[in-house]
């Protein structure tokens, strides 16, 4: 038998990718899968960025580069923060990394340790907890209102922190619940964290896409507080999610201590995708902008239609790409020989019966909901809510 690190007990397998394999394996079956799993745009890359990319590899741009990405690349990135988000920093100021994830894990790497906690709000993007956990750092999981864009109740928050506490990670736009906090919300966790000398961890990858409302990211709202990390990532903006281009800006010396833990990892972020990104950041917008407006059609297609259909419940999300759809009411019911008991149920019904793939709830913290992702086709949320519809009226 062999023997693993404890670490590896420790952190539990992502349930997103877990879905998406299991969609990719019915429909290697030959079965008629809707994959509502999807943590990705369904989009190709806009071709720019395929060219840049592209021509990178022709003039032999395929070496290694600086453990904190190309001076160009951090310049990129700079010039995009400040056009979009209204950040000011530096090129010594970001990192890149191999995607939004590896800069979050290289930051928890570098700041949390055994003894610290970490406050995280549920229903949280599976990662999180994880990240915290091999950092041997303790995560708090807070909940936080349905009824008010999954923005935390402040009365628990300030409670929750103890000298312990080391930092808080904030996901607005949110992967799960679509949900973007408001700028009060915001205002009010930094000033806990001022009170506090906390760490805030801005997980801000699906910035660009948000429908109701301009996005503010959180260092804009306080400039001035010099404990405020900034993660970005072009995965979802410009549909490059096996590009694995993400980037996080904040104090220099948080740039530094991350870049020698990911140079000891990883070397350096891809080259050849680093000169994609900088295409991505700084060349024609159009493409994001009309990916953005089929996200926001999309969106309202699958509200409307799973808003139609009694015994189960969502909100209207202000970002991202998800419906966080409410299936308490279907606990207690049964069709199929199936029970209904949980989120998981609901999705393992709707998977083995319908061909629909979703996430339970569970894997972000939550007992109440399952993820519905919106980037596919239109044709295909119709014929994904039409089962849904179907296996709903079954239950009884």
């Amino acid at each position: 038998m062999i023997k693993f690190a404890d670490r590896v007990a420790r952190v539990k397998g992502s349930v997103t990718l877990e879905m998406t394999a299991v969609a990719l394996q019915l429909r290697n079956e030959g079965k008629d899968v809707l994959n509502l799993s999807a943590g990705e745009p369904d989009f190709d890359t806009p071709r720019h960025i395929v060219e840049a990319g592209k021509k990178a590899m022709d003039d032999g741009f395929t070496r290694y580069t600086p453990a904190a990405g190309l001076p160009q690349t951090r310049e990129a990135v700079t010039a995009k923060l400040k056009r979009d988000n209204n950040i000011d920093v530096t090129p010594a100021q970001v990192i890149v990394s191999n995607g939004a994830k590896h800069a979050l894990f290289n930051a928890c790497m570098a700041l949390f340790q055994e003894g610290d906690e970490v406050i995280i709000f549920a229903p949280y993007w599976v990662s999180f907890p994880e990240f915290v956990h091999l950092a041997h750092a303790t995560p708090v999981i807070l909940g936080s209102d349905p009824e008010s864009n999954f923005e935390p109740h402040f009365d628990e928050l300030a409670a929750a922190i103890t000298p312990r506490t080391r930092g808080i990670i904030i996901n607005s736009p949110s992967n799960p619940t679509g949900g973007v906090w408001s700028r009060e919300a915001i205002e009010q966790t930094i000033a806990l964290a001022r009170e506090s000398d906390l760490w805030i961890f801005s997980d801000e990858c699906y910035e660009r896409l948000t429908y109701d409302a301009p996005f503010e990211s959180t260092a804009s709202i306080d400039p001035a507080y010099e404990k405020i990390l900034t993660f970005q990532s072009c995965s979802k903006t410009y549909a490059m999610t096996g590009w694995r281009m993400g980037y996080m800006a904040g104090p220099v010396e948080v740039v530094n201590a991350m870049a020698k833990i990911q140079g000891q990892s990883t070397s350096s972020p891809n080259a050849i995708a680093q000169i994609a990104a900088i295409a991505a950041l700084t060349g024609d917008q159009g493409p994001a902008e009309e990916m953005k407006a089929a996200f926001k059609r999309r969106r309202e297609l699958m509200v409307d239609r799973l808003s139609a259909i009694p015994g189960i419940s969502c909100g209207n999300p202000g970002g991202a790409f998800y419906v966080f759809l409410n299936v308490e009411e279907l606990f207690g019911k049964q069709a199929q020989g199936v029970q209904i008991s949980s989120p998981r149920d609901v999705s393992a019904y709707l998977l083995k019966k319908y061909y629909v793939v979703t996430v339970s709830g569970e894997g972000f913290g939550d007992d109440k909901h399952i993820r519905l992702s919106y980037a596919l086709a239109d044709e295909d949320i119709i014929k994904a809510t039409g089962r849904i519809a179907a296996a709903v009226s079954e239950l009884e």
